[in-house]
């Protein structure tokens, strides 16, 4: 504000001594000076006691919202977990992995990690930039990580129970090319992205191009096994993300098993959302 004060007592102080010329009639158009978001208007009137005098005034320009907005390059960091209802007694489990119970596939407690990577998403206004459409598309990566040592036989396609090692790490790598669709409810349209308050809800539908198995023992180091694991190349999934002013979460629910067969395990995700808006 003092900047403010002295750019209109700069103001003042030219137009007085360019009023040593004639002055006797006022302007037909004010003159206008644009500051970024301020315009300055300049104008004369005449006193009752005959006298001109300048006039300055200032009001602030509005911009228009966009109704498309993109934001580039989001980063999700948070947790991965699966519901696990397979019936272990059961013939298909027990054909996938012999032996099994439902302590085979527990996860190590906030050991199992989702990193999403959104190469962009976009928001389109539809109703009073309160209501609207949101879209993008990225990277899903989900690491599952095993408390007890699991392994994935490729020989016979099944999941066995390696008790000759000891295993230092033992983790199942899903990564998905996702595609999110969301409504968006942004109660504060006229507050900045850093200090609005809103959700979004819809799904996601991903696709799985990469998986694999790594485990590091003591005996043989750091192996990866890449192998399709009988699981589903496609998952669909509800999503939604809750915005409080600087602060984003998100979370995902799969509406499906991972696997095609034998084991009965829904995934889902939650964590914090690193983005503008």
């Amino acid at each position: 504000m003092h900047k403010l004060y002295v750019l209109l007592a700069g103001i003042c102080m030219t137009t007085g001594a360019l009023a040593q010329t004639d002055t006797t009639q006022p302007p037909a158009h004010p003159d206008t000076v644009r500051i970024g978001s301020l315009i300055i208007v300049k104008g004369r009137k005449t006193r009752e006691d005959g006298h001109d005098t300048l006039a300055v005034k200032y009001q602030h320009r509005h911009h228009k919202k966009e109704n498309v907005s993109t934001n580039w390059g989001i980063l999700d960091l948070g947790f991965s977990n699966y519901t696990d209802k397979t019936n272990y007694a059961g013939a298909a489990a027990q054909a996938f992995a012999p032996g099994s119970n439902a302590d085979w596939f527990s996860l190590r407690n906030g050991k199992s990690v989702n990193v999403n990577i959104w190469v962009f998403m976009q928001r389109r206004n539809l109703i009073a930039h309160v209501v609207n459409l949101k879209y993008g598309a990225g990277l899903e990566l989900n690491n599952y990580r095993y408390d007890e040592p699991v392994l994935y036989d490729k020989n016979t396609n099944t999941f066995v129970m390696d008790i000759t090692r000891h295993y230092h790490k033992n983790k199942l790598a899903l990564d998905y090319l996702t595609v999110p669709l969301m409504l968006n409810f942004n109660f504060t349209p006229d507050k900045e992205y850093n200090k609005s308050f809103g959700f979004s809800a819809g799904i996601s539908a991903g696709f799985l191009y990469s998986s694999r198995q790594k485990v590091i023992t003591h005996e043989d180091g750091k192996q990866k096994t890449h192998d399709d694991f009988e699981l589903n190349p496609f998952k669909i999934s509800y999503v939604g993300e809750i915005q409080l002013g600087p602060v984003k979460l998100y979370g995902s629910m799969a509406t499906q098993n991972i696997f095609k067969k034998g084991l009965d395990q829904t995934p889902y995700n939650f964590g914090i959302r690193l983005s503008n808006w």
